[in-house]
């Protein structure tokens, strides 16, 4: 169309009417994939997932109740750390542990509320306290049982404690493991893996040697704040091999399927000596906030069948509808088992409120008047065919 040339009155309002059928169908278009999004989204997946759909990192599986996980997944978010928020946090748990399709149970786990009640008035905490704890054994309940028992008190006992906490938690894993190895009663070949929080005030503190997980719930999404240490992950695998280590399809020296556990003594032969298998925990702080409403911890038998934004949805779902935790844990056990997982189950739920999470609206979708570059050239066709 030549430029100046007037444009009658006919061609403007197909043109109009171009626009509007082709805004329409864009607007209908969105609306039919977020109603598919949420028809989706309530379908139940079941069985074991595939471990390559990773999120955040290499550990993620299907969806149950919730949003895609590539949608909506664990994006290793930190609360920030705002000093001026008047968020106090409340300390109140639940817990569920299961032997599952094994012979024996060789998980333990520990939740302590209160740690001033727990450790007495006279053990110098900074603020009002929580610890939770899950010990994963393998090869026997020795190590677990150890490490469960002492853990804490090599923890408060360290000269580090309280003003440097991270030195303080590092230096009591290797005491503890140590401890173990010493304790000629028990059997020094059983290990177990650790996963631990630590918790003052709005300060949280997680450590984990292990592949056991733990999982911020944060309005709704699901925020990882531990790493599994699988052997053939990338960071472990170079530690191990630079260390002498191998890796026979995905154990280590071809006997054990995580990278850090404390105990198994029987690898690690003498204390002090260079081992692939390490005992040091790795450590994730964060500040909590509002936003923050719970926090999942669990074993490999939980991760191994559900994914960590599945888990947070489905703990979500049942706080609002009951506001306990105890009951949270029960059904992220109950539906591990229906997925069939194949090791014992342990689940912590640790909830930052009195109060349960706030129904979250789905904020409706937008009609756009605007054009796409594909519509844009069609219209574009159109015209110039007049």
């Amino acid at each position: 169309m030549a430029s100046g040339t007037e444009i009658s009155p006919q061609v403007t309002g197909f043109v109009d009417g171009c626009l509007q059928d082709i805004a329409a169908m864009s607007t209908s278009t969105m609306e039919d994939h977020n109603a598919d999004t949420l028809a989706t989204s309530n379908q139940t997946t079941t069985g074991k997932p595939p471990r390559n759909l990773s999120v955040m990192r290499h550990c993620t599986s299907s969806a149950f109740l919730c949003e895609s996980d590539s949608d909506i997944g664990s994006f290793g978010l930190k609360s920030p750390s705002v000093e001026t928020s008047e968020f106090v946090s409340v300390f109140r748990s639940g817990s569920c542990s299961e032997k599952g399709p094994k012979q024996y149970m060789e998980d333990e786990y520990i939740c302590i509320d209160d740690l001033e009640e727990h450790l007495g008035a006279l053990a110098n905490l900074p603020s009002h306290g929580a610890f939770y704890g899950i010990f994963d054994g393998h090869g026997g309940v020795d190590a677990a049982s150890f490490i469960k028992k002492n853990l804490l008190n090599f923890i408060v006992q360290d000269s580090h404690f309280p003003n440097g906490l991270k030195k303080a938690i590092r230096s009591a894993f290797v005491k503890a493991d140590h401890a173990f190895a010493d304790a000629t009663y028990l059997d020094k070949s059983s290990g177990t893996t650790v996963l631990t929080a630590l918790i003052f005030g709005r300060n949280m503190l997680i450590a984990n040697a292990g592949d056991c997980r733990a999982v911020l719930g944060k309005q709704g999404r699901a925020i990882e704040l531990s790493k599994d240490h699988k052997p053939n992950c990338t960071s472990e695998r170079l530690r191990i091999e630079k260390l002498g280590g191998v890796i026979y399809d995905g154990y280590l020296n071809g006997q054990l399927s995580v990278a850090r556990a404390l105990g198994d003594w029987h690898i690690k032969g003498s204390k002090g000596s260079s081992c692939p298998l390490s005992s040091e925990p790795e450590l994730e702080d964060i500040v909590l906030t509002e936003e923050d409403e719970f926090l999942i911890m669990g074993c490999d038998g939980l991760w191994d069948v559900m994914s960590s934004q599945c888990a947070v949805t489905m703990v979500r779902k049942e706080l609002m509808q009951h506001n306990d935790p105890e009951r949270c844990s029960k059904a992220l056990v109950k539906e591990a088992l229906q997925r069939n997982t194949c090791d014992n189950l342990t689940v912590v739920v640790v909830c930052f409120s009195k109060d349960p999470p706030p129904k979250t609206e789905i904020p409706k979708s937008h009609k756009r008047r605007s054009i796409s570059a594909e519509g844009l050239d069609l219209l574009k066709g159109v015209l110039s065919n007049i």
